[in-house]
């Protein structure tokens, strides 16, 4: 008689209670020890091993990480990691996101109730933001592919004014112009992508020592599209100074000029939850579309944003699944898989839902103002010493400032290699009107005064050392 031994798929669904205790393990020795955990890492990247033929199973491969991997990981979780804007999980935001994988639902169509999740946790978004329910909405994996899905709708709108089906037809003579005072990367990235064009996006002057575009500027440019559809892309808070286009100024000039207004309100369309910071975002419910991201002051897990439209059924014609009978019609509200450019959906909504069951309006207030409060207290504490000098105001949660002594991003890349190696924070180098300079973007849930205090320390040590 043959014996057929267990492979290691087998052994480890009976052994699955234990494995998930080991992850569960392994997750809390990795947040209890956040606070103390190099914000970033001195990499030493091992050698690429060969694929095991018969498998190592889940335990030794968990082990396997640990010990191979474990120490490469940055603290992008915790609080004195300020690159880029990154938010960390909120402990309800962690627990759905654990969930997800345990449910592993398919959101293509209303066949699971995760969909109803996912329309629910938008709607109380759009109370957040303070959208109408004019205002439809889909989570996305990012900010890059929420504006990605905005202006794919804003193309469909300009075709659609020339009297062309641009999903349907193609591009073919089909001109699209992009005005924008500021625009992401990502605009631009966006553009290559929907076949626009990097090219066409045209930069309006922007206000003096700001990134907000000067409306006068934008008015011209319009005038000069003598009546020809375009895209306006407005700004809710950039990258380098969280500056904000005037809003309610440029949805008036929709009066009189023929454009699509698109919002890039990626991490600034949050100052909506705080009273004190709202009044930045008035005007947002008049854009025809709206980017905001997740994995920012949301504090979920990455990948994760949403986008929200007045033009749904524009939506639909892009992103429709046609001939594919599997997937459903387009009805008047539509599937999600008709909506954006993924069929295979992960139920991100899920965190997203939890995190704002839990914390409701005034935790997100709280975390808003926090972090506000904590990037004025590093930019005050900045402004007053010798050798660094703020560059912009801080106007909401960036601080955008550079060394008096630096003559190059050379120089600010040395001085951040030798901040990175305290272990204390991170931040990275950008460049603002022309000098280069940091950026310390505060977003954290977990960030709190004492934080603050141990990252202008390190701040302060780096320069010395450097000038010695």
């Amino acid at each position: 008689m043959t014996v057929t031994s267990r492979t290691p798929l087998q052994s480890d669904l009976e052994q699955l209670p234990h494995l998930l205790q080991l992850a569960l393990q392994e997750s809390q020795d990795f947040l209890q020890a956040l606070p103390e955990q190099a914000a970033h890492p001195g990499l030493s990247i091992p050698t690429p091993e060969p694929l095991s033929e018969t498998g190592l199973g889940a335990e030794a491969a968990l082990s396997r990480f640990i010990q191979r991997y474990r120490h490469t990981l940055s603290g992008s979780a915790g609080a004195r990691y300020l690159g880029f804007v990154v938010g960390g999980s909120t402990p309800a935001a962690l627990m759905g996101d654990w969930l997800v994988g345990a449910y592993d639902q398919n959101l293509s169509n209303e066949t699971t109730g995760a969909t109803a999740v996912e329309r629910e946790a938008l709607g109380w978004l759009r109370t957040l933001f303070g959208l109408s329910d004019a205002h439809k909405g889909s989570f996305v994996s990012g900010a890059t592919m929420s504006n990605f899905v905005g202006l794919a709708i804003g193309r469909q709108w300009v075709a659609h004014q020339k009297g062309i089906n641009a999903a349907l037809e193609g591009l073919q003579g089909l001109n699209v112009q992009i005005l924008s005072g500021a625009a992401h990367s990502s605009v631009f990235k966006a553009a290559s992508m929907l076949g626009i064009g990097r090219k066409q996006i045209r930069q309006v002057a922007l206000l003096p020592d700001r990134e907000a575009v000067d409306i006068s500027a934008l008015e011209t440019a319009l005038q000069q599209m003598k009546g020809e559809p375009c895209i306006v892309v407005a700004n809710s808070g950039t990258v380098n100074t969280v500056d904000f286009d005037d809003l309610n100024l440029i949805v008036a000039l929709k009066e009189r000029y023929n454009f699509f207004l698109h919002v890039d309100a990626a991490f600034g369309g949050f100052a909506a939850c705080s009273p004190r910071h709202q009044h930045l975002v008035d005007g947002l419910n008049d854009a025809d579309s709206i980017t905001i991201d997740a994995h920012k002051w949301l504090n979920v897990p990455y990948d994760s944003a949403m986008q929200f439209t007045r033009h749904q059924f524009l939506q639909a014609e892009v992103f429709q699944n046609a001939g594919a009978a599997y997937l459903g019609t387009v009805t008047e509200n539509p599937d999600f898989n008709h909506l954006t450019p993924e069929n295979s959906r992960r139920f991100r909504a899920l965190p997203a839902w939890m995190t704002l069951a839990a914390y409701g309006k005034q935790g997100y207030q709280e975390i808003i103002e926090r972090n506000v409060e904590s990037a004025r207290n590093l930019g005050e504490k900045l402004g007053k010493t010798t050798p660094f000098e703020l560059l912009a105001p801080v106007r909401l949660n960036v601080v955008c400032f550079t060394l008096k002594n630096a003559s190059s991003m050379q120089d600010i890349q040395a001085f951040l290699h030798l901040l990175h190696q305290t272990g204390e924070v991170f931040m990275t180098p950008t460049v603002y009107q022309g000098r280069a300079a940091i950026r310390a973007a505060f977003s954290n849930w977990r960030t709190q005064d004492e934080d603050v205090e141990r990252v202008f320390q390190a701040l302060v040590q780096t320069a010395e050392k450097q000038n010695h």
